[in-house]
């Protein structure tokens, strides 16, 4: 397990965390949360053992491995499988001295390491590594290019792969959806679910959260509260607590409030004096209850546009894409206000590319796109947090679009983004990805659009702007086009879904959940079709080698299987000897000891059940095994 005692943690001056309990037990899935900079990715380094506590003491048992997802790519020229497989450092150790063994003719070395290779699963590896590339968006012929080749979204998805890779007894993942589109996070959740370690997850996605974690460890403060159950549980529990820490907190000051006026009124009586004295040390014993701060930092709004056009945007057999390529055909689409449409489809079907045509960026191919005289769009994409000016301030950029507006009123606009005091006049290339994209957002509403086209406008957002954003959107009266991959915001601000996918747009009649079953479908149509596994030709030693290893991947978790079972097996064994040894005892029939004989009884029952079932598996076990090793024996 891991547990925390009276923990505290420093970052510089900064004191993240402060006498902070916590314990996790082995196995459970827990979603780490709290506001940025509050201490979630220094708590992570503290475990991972790059940092070391202040005070207090951090346990975890010595011999587990931790596997946690890195944020940064030291190895560009490595291809893409092979960068993902190197996440298995024991399995790369056995490759290396296996190579070293065969080129010094080692036999008692190559036969020993190619048993340590079975037992790391090494003939399944590179399997097991394409299928996660597959399942986070890669491509067949993505899989083999160089990992520079990938834009730095894409290098991190490498780096999600390579931690999953990795065996792990504990597993630190740090915003893994950030980079993730809706289909590759369904696949991720569906992975971690069924992931065997102990998990320990940041993440602003509420929906990730509640699918995967069964408790919440919530960084506020500098203290760490952990709830049971997904991130919804945690927010009924934690409004709970807050309302009674708010009536504790208002019936201690009406308590403190009472003791001071009697203190007032009658220190200066000498009839009353000592009972004043006494109201005074109460006052001084009386512990101090923080007021539940539960105000949001963010609270704005997209202002209105002033003028409408009805349609806004209109497209009739419209061909999209770039040069000569086109990726939607024959596409129909008309924006009028109020319409809140969500855009589903799997990665690379073209839903950014609709957007970049509506937004202007791109032309259309063919066909006729008509915007309305007084169209006014707000584009967020996640690009467009690049083209900020990285040394001029927000107030600098809003006062650039809305240089006659007074500087108090943009100010104030800010503050509602949580751009307050000296964040207005700083720099923009000191913000993180976060600041950047509540700029962006800023400056968006602030220019009175009537349609809001969104890519990703999440990415880099925590909880609190997320809901802010949330809630921001179901007041806005114009359209919305968005893409998203947090099905919280989804839900909650679309009316509609299009569907992009095989080159056309068209409505989705379902929810997200039938999205999700559509999705398994469509991965299954697109997986290539199985074809029958060459024949061993004894002329043909690398046919023969390939066959033989197949066969090993198959034996391996029979083996496993087989080897597991009899050990418990072994141990049932010498239990049951136990009990029967003491059963051997005249002494424990005597009426004195009928409880401790009753209790023997029904153990040596319980044991001799549970090993007719392990024979019974074991045997079951044995057979396949054997089967498997004739096959591989007429292979070889």
């Amino acid at each position: 397990m891991i547990r925390l005692q009276n923990l505290t943690l420093q970052r510089g001056p900064q004191r993240l965390l402060e006498g902070a309990e916590m314990t996790l037990h082995a196995g459970h899935k827990a979603g780490l949360i709290g506001a940025n900079g509050a201490g979630k990715s220094s708590l992570f380094a503290l475990l991972r053992g790059e940092l070391g506590p202040d005070a207090g003491d951090c346990h975890l048992p010595p011999d587990w491995r931790i596997a946690h997802m890195r944020q940064e790519v030291d190895d560009l020229e490595r291809l893409a499988v092979d960068y993902v497989l190197d996440g298995d450092i024991l399995l790369r150790q056995v490759q290396r001295d296996l190579a070293a063994a065969e080129a010094a003719h080692d036999g008692t070395a190559i036969a020993r390491l190619h048993s340590e290779l079975d037992n790391a699963d090494g003939y399944t590896a590179d399997a097991r590594a394409r299928k996660l590339l597959a399942g986070l968006g890669f491509s067949n012929e993505q899989m083999d290019k160089r990992v520079g080749d990938f834009s730095g979204g894409w290098r991190m998805r490498l780096n999600l792969a390579q931690a999953l890779m990795c065996p792990s007894d504990l597993l630190l993942l740090d915003e893994p959806t950030n980079h993730l589109d809706l289909d590759a996070i369904l696949w991720l959740e569906e992975w971690l679910k069924s992931y065997p370690g102990t998990l320990l997850l940041i993440s602003h996605d509420r929906d990730f959260l509640d699918a995967v974690v069964d408790h919440v460890a919530h960084l506020e403060q500098q203290k760490l509260t952990l709830y049971r159950g997904g991130y919804s549980a945690f927010e009924r529990t934690r409004a709970e607590r807050l309302a009674q820490q708010q009536q504790a907190y208002e019936k201690q000051q009406a308590q403190r409030e009472h003791m001071e006026k009697y203190i007032a009124r009658f220190k200066a009586q000498a009839t009353k004096a000592r009972q004043a004295q006494s109201r005074i040390k109460a006052l001084e014993r009386l512990e101090e209850l923080a007021p539940a701060h539960v105000d949001s930092p963010f609270d704005f709004v997209f202002r209105e546009a002033d003028k409408i056009s009805s349609p806004l945007l209109d497209m009739a057999d419209v061909q999209l894409g770039y040069g000569d390529r086109a990726v939607l055909q024959q596409v129909k689409l008309q924006l009028v206000p109020g319409a809140r449409i969500g855009l589903l489809g799997p990665n690379g079907a073209g839903k950014s590319t609709l957007i970049k045509t509506l937004s202007g960026e791109l032309t259309p191919l063919s066909g006729r796109l008509a915007r309305g005289e007084n169209l006014s769009i707000g584009y967020f994409a996640q690009h467009q947090l690049d083209s900020l000016d990285a040394k001029a301030s927000p107030l600098l950029h809003l006062q650039r679009i809305a240089p006659g507006e007074r500087e108090q009123t943009l100010r104030d606009f800010l503050g509602g983004f949580d751009f307050r005091g000296p964040r207005c006049d700083e720099a923009v290339q000191n913000f993180s990805g976060g600041e950047k994209a509540r700029l962006a957002l800023a400056l968006i509403a602030w220019g009175k659009p009537n349609l809001l086209l969104l890519d990703e406008p999440t990415n880099h957002l925590d909880l609190e702007m997320r809901l802010a954003l949330t809630m921001a959107l179901q007041e806005f009266s114009g359209a919305v086009l968005v893409v998203s991959h947090d099905r919280h915001l989804l839900k909650s601000t679309t009316d509609e879904f299009l569907l992009v996918a095989d080159g056309r747009i068209q409505p989705f009649d379902g929810d997200l959940e039938d999205y999700a079953r559509w999705l398994v479908d469509f991965r299954a149509r697109q997986q290539p079709q199985a074809t029958a596994a060459p024949a061993a030709d004894k002329t043909d030693k690398r046919a023969q080698r390939q066959v033989a290893a197949a066969l090993r991947q198959q034996l391996a978790p029979h083996k496993r299987e087989a080897d597991k079972l009899e050990k418990e097996l072994g141990k049932l064994h010498e239990q049951l000897a136990k009990v029967e040894q003491r059963l051997g005892d005249s002494g424990i029939y005597e009426a004195a000891r009928k409880d401790e004989l009753r209790e023997l009884l029904a153990e040596q029952a319980r044991l001799k059940s549970r090993e007719g079932e392990l024979e019974e598996s074991w045997m079951v076990a044995l057979e396949q095994l054997e089967a498997l090793e004739q096959q591989l024996a007429q292979a070889d």
